[in-house]
């Protein structure tokens, strides 16, 4: 599929130049369409919740196979933060080392559990080079997001991987600001645990979250809220012992339905694109755009390794995203910047708008 063809799946385009995907992005007509039925048929009572409930394993398999891994390894949350604590909840003794500007959901989780070791920002961005500096034979776990939610930093996740592997520590990846517009080689990364909240570049509804661990690292993790899933299937209802399989689904949360059937549609259409042309078409708008703003006197926080979110520096942040709103141009101020981003919807023109209207 075509970033033209693509585009046209999302109605509100018609009304906004939609640069706030690191936030949330706009609903994709498939997705829409799946939701809109499931409420209907909840509305009227014509409905299965059994298959409902079916929904959660599908995205499961979805996901497995669009990433590269083993179902078997892939376990179904609610959020990030689920997944963080259930790793940090069975880590063994040490530290954790983790940016301290990064999303807290990403951040807390290991604050509420572990001693966290974190690694300050530098000039305005997380630095590669200053987590491999933070690591030491004291280190249990480096937890890194991809892309920073904040900078839109993309971090070297081959040499963390290296620097994990000298001091015996493991390595936990953040996907949620990258997966879905960025390639991600697992084979390559090797993470000790991979975790990605599907509602940004993934275009899920919110609730629907994959943690996938490392066959070694799977057994050693326990559910935090044991629930009627945890047993694995045939799932029971009532009484019997607490037995945990030898699989991602022992760490299931109880599925919120909804958010499940909004994700199975959502992977359905991730799966007609090409990752390759995506990352080349998001990572190209983004340079553009760097480019047209320097012309304007902007200067990105991020120089170098650019992903596909663009934060550039302004200090009235709040009052620009406010008139880029006037004409019609979404994104988000974070403080002293404001932040873009770019999925495969949007186009040249969409640059071409933001530069208009920051040059007014």
């Amino acid at each position: 599929m075509n970033p033209a063809d693509f585009r046209k799946l999302f109605p509100a385009l018609r009304a906004f130049t939609w640069l706030d995907t690191p936030g949330s992005p706009p609903g994709a007509a498939p997705v829409v369409q799946a939701l809109g039925e499931t409420v209907e048929a909840w509305s009227t009572g014509v409905f299965d919740w059994l298959a409902w409930d079916a929904a959660t394993s599908e995205a499961r398999s979805l996901f497995a196979n669009w990433i590269g891994v083993e179902a078997d390894t892939v376990s179904t949350m609610g959020s990030l933060a689920e997944a963080a604590a259930t790793v940090a909840a069975s880590l063994p003794q040490g530290r954790v080392v983790v940016a301290a500007e990064d999303f807290r959901s990403n951040l807390f989780p290991w604050m509420a559990r572990r001693d966290v070791v974190p690694v300050p920002a530098r000039g305005g961005r997380t630095c590669t080079e200053d987590l491999i500096e933070a690591l030491d034979e004291r280190s249990v776990l480096l937890a890194v997001s991809e892309v920073t939610s904040k900078d839109g930093q993309r971090l070297d996740l081959a040499a963390l991987r290296a620097a994990t592997e000298r001091v015996g520590a493991r390595l936990f990846v953040n996907l949620t600001q990258s997966l879905g517009a960025l390639r991600f080689d697992v084979a390559a990364v090797r993470p000790d645990y991979l975790a990605v909240h599907g509602y940004k570049w993934m275009l899920c509804p919110r609730g629907a979250a994959w943690l996938v661990s490392r066959e070694d690292r799977l057994a050693e993790l326990k559910p935090l809220a044991p629930n009627w899933k945890s047993a694995g299937p045939p799932h029971g209802f009532f009484g019997g012992a607490l037995n945990l399989p030898d699989v991602g689904g022992r760490l299931d949360s109880s599925p919120a339905w909804f958010s499940w059937i909004g994700a199975c549609a959502a992977l359905r259409l991730l799966r007609e694109l090409d990752p390759i042309q995506v990352e080349q078409h998001c990572l190209g708008l983004a340079n553009q755009l760097v480019e047209r703003a320097g012309d304007l006197g902007f200067r990105p926080v991020v120089e170098g390794n650019l992903s596909h979110i663009v934060v550039l520096q302004t200090d009235q942040a709040e009052a620009l995203s406010n008139r880029l709103l006037e004409k019609g141009v979404r994104a988000t101020a974070l403080g002293d910047r404001i932040r873009f981003g770019f999925h495969y919807f949007n186009d040249d023109q969409d640059v071409q708008r933001l530069i208009a209207a920051l040059s007014g």
